[in-house]
């Protein structure tokens, strides 16, 4: 599906939170954020002859791994107001540690049809082959055009569009860094035109009031001879806990009673560690296995890794969802139910 070109006197917003893409080296100490999210924007060349209005606004100056709740609460507030006041889209300016789990938050939280683009850079400034600014040229353009109505959230880097619920940093410095290993990119910029091959089939948000109070969600990771004794003492101050098991979604047979009194007193999500594929439902039967562990009352990932669905498990809670909507929304959002089980589908549709 080819795009149709930005729309005449599009205006994009572009929100800086930081990143790599803000960084300049100082000395031998290592790059830190140094622009702000106008500068940021002027290094980017042909921006001009794109025919698209930016905007700037500044909202944090971190580094990735330094972002919290708070700051993607105020994005959300930010891009909401912007899109009303007539924006035709969004873009979100941040470290790249980050977007894999940021860019979700963000998607189950922007209710509007225009487009939030998430972007970064692998290379600062400073280092030859930057790709900072030709990935924001691409968010930009990405942004403006029409057809990425009421796809959500989206993350362009490396002239690839991919979906927030799905994309993946999969290696430290490599500016190919971004994979969607469960579907693959919905498009691709070409010669500077965003082209989608695919479209998702629903969106997946929830009405969440401002100014909520943000539940501690841990992850933890099954590993080889784990007997989960570090498990509960995590576990003391979270309101919900993910955990990341092998394969399928096992975990060892010594750490199932753990793992079984943790779901009494909390959600327990069950989600794979290996990168790809849907955790399991009734393959296997031994301890520890997928089946027994749904059995014993934790909830099936699907397709969301351990990162995203820490990220929903943390907005259902704080959304102080039931058991039986964290349930169905975890069905939905991992793949394992019809996108039209959503609980919040029907009742609270984001406008067309």
């Amino acid at each position: 599906m080819p795009g149709a070109g930005p729309a005449a006197r599009s205006r994009v917003v572009v929100i800086g939170l930081g990143g790599t893409i803000s960084m300049l080296a100082r000395g031998e100490g290592g790059a830190t954020p140094a622009l702000s999210a106008g500068e940021v924007v002027a290094t980017v060349p042909g921006l001009a002859e794109a025919g698209i209005a930016v905007d700037t606004v500044e909202v944090a100056r971190l580094p990735g791994p330094s972002l919290g709740f708070a700051d993607l609460a105020t994005v959300v507030t930010t891009a909401r107001e912007r899109l009303a006041a007539g924006a035709s889209g969004v873009v979100v300016v941040q470290g790249t540690d980050t977007i894999e789990e940021t860019s979700y938050l963000l998607d189950l939280l922007h209710r509007r049809p225009e487009p939030i683009v998430v972007t970064g850079a692998m290379r600062h400034p400073g280092l030859p082959g930057a790709d900072g600014p030709a990935n924001l040229l691409g968010a930009i353009r990405t942004a403006a055009e029409p057809g990425m109505r009421g796809q959500g959230v989206l993350v362009v880097l490396g002239d690839e569009i991919h979906a927030a619920r799905r994309v993946r940093k999969t290696h430290t410095s490599s500016p190919a860094s971004f994979r969607s290993p469960d579907g693959g990119p919905l498009g691709y910029l070409v010669e500077g035109t965003p082209v989608l091959l695919s479209r998702l089939p629903a969106r997946t948000v929830v009405p969440l009031p401002d100014g909520v109070t943000w539940p501690r969600v841990g992850l933890v990771t099954a590993t080889f001879g784990d007997d989960g004794r570090l498990w509960r003492g995590l576990a003391d101050g979270c309101d919900g806990l993910v955990v990341a098991g092998f394969g399928g979604g096992h975990i060892p047979a010594d750490a199932v009673s753990t793992l079984a009194d943790l779901a009494q007193r909390m959600p327990v999500v069950l989600a794979s560690r290996g990168g790809s594929g849907s955790v399991l439902a009734r393959t296997y039967g031994f301890a520890g296995s997928e089946s027994d562990l749904l059995a014993r009352g934790v909830i099936r990932a699907g397709f969301l890794d351990p990162y995203k669905a820490r990220i929903l498990l943390t907005v259902l809670l704080a959304a102080t969802s039931p058991r039986g909507t964290i349930e169905a929304a975890f069905a939905a959002a991992g793949g394992y139910a019809a996108p039209t089980t959503w609980p919040w589908h029907h009742h609270d549709r984001p406008p067309a």
